[in-house]
């Protein structure tokens, strides 16, 4: 092949070369077919939808706005305490942002 393929196959330098196989007849479904298949889906764009609508936003104002990617303590209850502390500051953030506490 590599005579068919390059001009000068002495002097030309080996490069990898990736090849990508689709779906192949007799072969499972592979993990990331099966999951965009899933998410594609009505159900899933619904729940998806919903799901924004809840607790992922907090998640990711933590994790992107407050870089907290780690509890720094150790232990189920230290570690529970710390996160309702974090939800607390989360929520009342967003309260700030409403006007509540102002004053009318």
């Amino acid at each position: 092949m590599r005579v068919r393929c390059l001009r000068d196959p002495q002097t030309t330098p080996v490069r990898p070369v990736a090849v990508r196989l689709g779906p192949t007849a007799g072969k499972p479904e592979t993990h990331t077919a099966r999951r965009k298949r899933k998410i594609d889906s009505p159900t899933s764009k619904a729940m998806i939808t919903r799901r924004f609508a809840t607790a992922e936003p907090g998640f990711g104002n933590l994790r992107h706005n407050k870089r907290r990617y780690r509890f720094t303590l150790g232990g189920r209850e230290k570690v529970e305490g710390q996160w309702k502390l974090y939800c607390l500051v989360h929520n009342l953030e967003k309260l700030a942002r409403q006007g509540y506490g102002k004053g009318a």
